[in-house]
């Protein structure tokens, strides 16, 4: 060995003036840096050599927790939920565009349409027209469950628009870190997303229900023996609304949740509602059986509220069957969610 190894790293460090940075002081000082390496890789003893480098500053970030008083937790979520539902109508929130807002404005109108022709018959005298268009338990279950327009242009399309990048949009652009590094936990998140797209659901299918309802007893003069009636159906109906939109959320979301675009879910789900529907229709028409219709959801839900309100079975099998299969999408579409939105990273992926 030739030369004796030799490691020298000296450190003086020069501390400027004190600064505050939370509690602690940070650390600043300067070091000159050198470095060793072999020289000579024949020799069994190798060598080292000394290179000095430039003066540098070392910095040490303490970081500190918020100590204040955060906000409780039920305005935390309705921070999120806000931020979903108010972005339709107004600035400020979430900026849903320009052909959401205009088709779901479009929806609304267009299923007033039975309230509007009620109405006008019924003011008119025409009797035998307002017995088609007029509050009954058939036009009720209509109105929410109607194939057509409604649960094949109308529901569908506007929960695909909602779900689309709902939650996919917060893990392909890291904005679930915005989330995730406030105090505010998975369950939260995952709960809000799901209550601002099944609030706009329910304020579409079953405000306009209630419409039709009111409207038809305060225009027409209805009485109270006539309210007395009809309300049952009118509840059962509003319940079926209630589940139309949860069935509709669930499933929407669930597929947002597994995929990094606003294609995929929105087209997901507008496949699985018809393609399950259309297969289904087609083993019945050659085989006669309609228990296949319990894998699409929305007859399985359509038949669980034939039996709620009290319409005439369009099904052969059991209803029993259809609640089932109702709990049975619902749940799995839950799990799916809730499983996807845990691991949900506080970074982009």
């Amino acid at each position: 060995m030739t030369d004796e190894e030799s490691l020298e790293t000296p450190f003086d460090p020069v501390v400027s003036k004190e600064e505050s940075f939370g509690a602690e002081t940070p650390v600043t000082g300067k070091t000159k840096m050198q470095a060793a390496w072999s020289a000579d890789s024949d020799d069994s003893n190798s060598t080292a050599q000394v290179a000095s480098m430039s003066q540098g500053q070392i910095f040490q970030q303490i970081y500190q927790p918020w100590e204040g008083t955060l906000n409780p937790r039920w305005m935390r979520n309705w921070a999120i939920l806000r931020h979903h539902v108010l972005g339709i109508f107004r600035k400020g929130h979430r900026p849903w565009n320009i052909p959401t807002k205009l088709f779901i404005f479009f929806v609304i109108i267009a299923s007033m349409t039975d309230v509007a022709l009620a109405l006008l018959f019924g003011m008119i005298g025409e009797a035998s027209l307002y017995d088609i268009w007029g509050v009954n338990r058939d036009n009720m279950y209509g109105h929410v469950m109607g194939f057509f327009p409604r649960n094949i242009l109308y529901y569908p399309i506007v929960a695909a628009l909602l779900v689309g990048g709902m939650i996919s949009e917060d893990r392909a652009h890291g904005t679930s870190a915005m989330y995730f590094s406030r105090p505010i936990n998975r369950f939260d998140y995952a709960s809000m997303k799901f209550l601002s797209v099944a609030l706009i659901l329910f304020f579409i299918i079953d405000g306009t229900l209630a419409l039709y309802y009111f409207a038809d007893i305060l225009v027409m003069g209805k009485g109270w023996a006539w309210i007395i009636d009809t309300f049952p159906m009118f509840i059962a109906t509003f319940l079926c609304g209630i589940i139309l939109s949860f069935t509709y959320t669930a499933i929407g979301l669930s597929l947002s949740s597994i995929s990094r675009g606003r294609f995929f879910p929105a087209i997901g789900l507008v496949a699985i509602l018809m393609g399950t529907r259309a297969m289904a229709s087609i083993i019945d028409a050659l085989f006669d059986k309609s228990v296949l219709y319990v894998i699409s959801p929305y007859d399985a839900v359509a038949h669980v509220c034939q039996a709620l309100i009290g319409t005439e079975m369009t099904y052969d099998h059991p209803w029993v069957w259809s609640l089932i299969s109702v709990i049975v999408i619902n749940g799995l579409a839950i799990y799916l969610l809730a499983n996807r939105v845990s691991s949900l990273e506080v970074t982009r992926e």
